[in-house]
């Protein structure tokens, strides 16, 4: 997840994109740049870092654009910032998402006499839009060049391109948000509406595969085809952290509304390492655990791989039988947490090849494994993890998957379904009602006991109620206890093979007065007759139901928190990354 800022208008482009940068930070701060356009040259500024470690004189121009990185392809460094350029310095590109056909094109154009001077995808666009440059004329020509770029482009992008010979700025995306921002003789673009809202409160969304071109006096938007296309102005009344926010009261709730969009790019993120291996060590702490413990029963399932799953600051200290032959997978959103990372080292001591499962590029675990397969999160601002934890969960799938040669029915229907889901946020009401119970347990069976710990994770982190996830079958071994109309049972009770087995399980708490929040299947009509309140999950193959049932703890956990006023983002005691033991 990476930050864009546009603009084209009277005044001096590069405070405005300066000034926009540090309104996106949150989407990534691993370096940032600025291209000016001004009297038939492209000035570019880059910075590793912060975008107010930026130095220098202000470029002058008044058409520019600016990015804020998060990276992705290549290390964080001023090579590797954006804007890329081309060979001719007059072509200035930023972009958001993935090429993920970066490689065969970097080859293509290289043998056609292209030099490169970055490790990112993104530069294989200015090369690319340079080459389509040559091929086309008149006043559409920057359109042109861009239609045509759309047309090997394979992957998710949001782009802004800039020419020293136009004025005008071309944007188009793919999955990647941009928005347009009208004024009164200049215009803008922007990943969110946080860098346009303190100039114009006249927005227009793109859609997928839109391109527009930006001028002084107006917007005009396209199909892929370069059809012109009618667009509605819609007024922002949001302040610009509500923009940062899309419009959300916090964090965490976008993050949560991310997530189709994650699982969109994450379902793209090739599997490329060696899995070859007797055993299969998951380690992780926290919400990475419980990630882990999916991938156990999904691989075990699947494949019919013996899986060992081990919390990190446990592993460390019990000299584990792990060596020659095994496969150690750490899984961690940072790549810096401090348990994992020791485990993993004691893991490669004693002979086990490493594996990373990481959100953050050239983290010290991603540079110390082996091997390291990264998630397509983005940042993740809030401290309860999300939507880091799905794309987690969309890697451990595709392993599993490309281990056993077997696919997931409905898996590439993924992030539709999320997005449905998410229109009808149905939890709100429940957890609002529920939001003064004094502790709450959760159960769940087989691949929905980790959901369990998860939901149960999830309030006590921002709500600070206690709550206790366990394996159904051990209600009666215990937590029963507990159970009363003041601390309800969240029951897991999709339909799956183990759906009777859950009723039982239900049943012992509303025999002893216990209230229960059930989590089902749409279309379930028996489970109305047996919980107090049902949130309703999409129907899909049973494997993919923890994606659902996830979504629904987290909104549960976060409905309840503001209900109690509660500090969402940024819970008590809590830290982002634990880079301490």
């Amino acid at each position: 997840m990476c930050g864009i800022v546009g603009y084209i208008g009277h005044r001096q482009a590069y405070p405005l994109l300066h000034a926009g940068l540090q309104c996106l930070e949150y989407r990534g701060y691993d370096s940032a740049g600025i291209a000016v356009q001004d009297s038939g040259t492209v000035h570019i500024a880059k910075t590793i870092g912060r975008v107010h470690s930026m130095q220098g004189p202000a470029l002058p121009g008044t058409i520019g654009i600016g990015h804020t990185r998060w990276a992705t392809h290549g290390i964080p460094s001023k090579e590797n910032a954006h804007p890329h350029s081309d060979c001719t310095r007059k072509i200035a590109v930023v972009h958001n998402g993935i090429i993920e056909n970066y490689r065969t094109l970097r080859d293509q154009l290289i043998a056609d006499g292209h030099k490169f001077s970055s490790d990112t995808d993104t530069e294989v666009i200015a090369h690319l839009f340079e080459s389509q440059y040559r091929h086309h004329q008149g006043k559409d020509r920057m359109l042109q060049s861009l239609l045509a770029c759309l047309k090997a482009l394979e992957g998710v992008w949001g782009i802004a391109v800039l020419h020293a010979d136009h004025d005008e700025l071309i944007v188009s995306r793919n999955g990647a948000p941009l928005l347009l921002g009208l004024g009164t003789n200049e215009q803008f673009v922007a990943s969110d509406a946080s860098p346009i809202i303190p100039h114009t409160r006249n927005i227009i969304y793109l859609d997928d595969l839109e391109i527009a071109r930006l001028t002084r006096e107006h917007i005009e938007v396209f199909d892929r085809q370069g059809r012109k296309k009618d667009k509605n102005i819609h007024e922002i009344k949001w302040s610009v952290e509500q923009a940062q926010k899309g419009g959300h009261a916090h964090f965490m709730l976008k993050e949560i509304h991310d997530q189709p969009l994650v699982a969109k790019q994450s379902l793209r993120i090739p599997i490329e390492a060696n899995l070859k291996a007797h055993r299969f060590f998951l380690v992780a702490c926290g919400t990475a655990w419980h990630a882990a413990l999916i991938g156990k029963y999904l691989i075990e399932q699947l494949a019919g791989i013996p899986v060992t799953v081990e919390v990190a600051s446990e592993f460390r200290y019990q000299n584990p039988i792990i060596g020659t032959g095994d496969l150690f997978i750490a899984i961690s959103q940072s790549g810096e947490t401090a348990d994992t990372l020791a485990a993993l080292r004691l893991a490669k001591q004693k002979g086990a090849r490493t594996l990373g499962i990481i959100n953050v590029l050239n983290s010290t675990i991603a540079r110390e494994a082996d091997d390291v397969i990264y998630t397509r999160a983005g940042m993740e601002v809030g401290v309860a993890s999300t939507k880091a934890f799905l794309s987690q969960l969309i890697v451990l799938y595709q392993i599993a998957e490309k281990l056993s040669g077997k696919e997931i029915p409905g898996f590439d229907q993924l992030p539709e379904l999320l997005d449905k889901f998410l229109q009808g946020d149905v939890v709100q009401a429940i957890a609002e009602k529920y939001s003064r119970a004094h502790g709450f347990l959760f159960i769940g069976r087989n691949i929905q006991y980790p959901v369990a710990l998860e939901g149960a994770l999830k309030l006590k982190e921002i709500s600070y109620l206690h709550a206790e996830g366990y394996p159904a079958g051990e209600l009666k071994h215990g937590p029963i206890a507990l159970v009363t109309q003041e601390v309800p049972t969240v029951a897991i009770c999709v339909r799956d093979p183990l759906y009777p087995k859950m009723i039982s399980n239900i049943q012992e708490v509303r025999a002893r007065n216990g209230a229960v929040l059930a989590i089902a299947t749409e279309g379930d009509q028996e489970i109305l007759h047996h919980a107090n309140e049902v949130i309703f999950v999409p129907a899909t193959d049973p494997l993919l139901a923890p994606f659902f049932t996830t979504v629904a703890v987290q909104l549960l956990a976060y409905h309840i928190a503001n209900a109690r006023e509660c500090d969402i983002d940024k819970p008590r005691n809590l830290a982002k990354s634990v880079t301490v033991e």
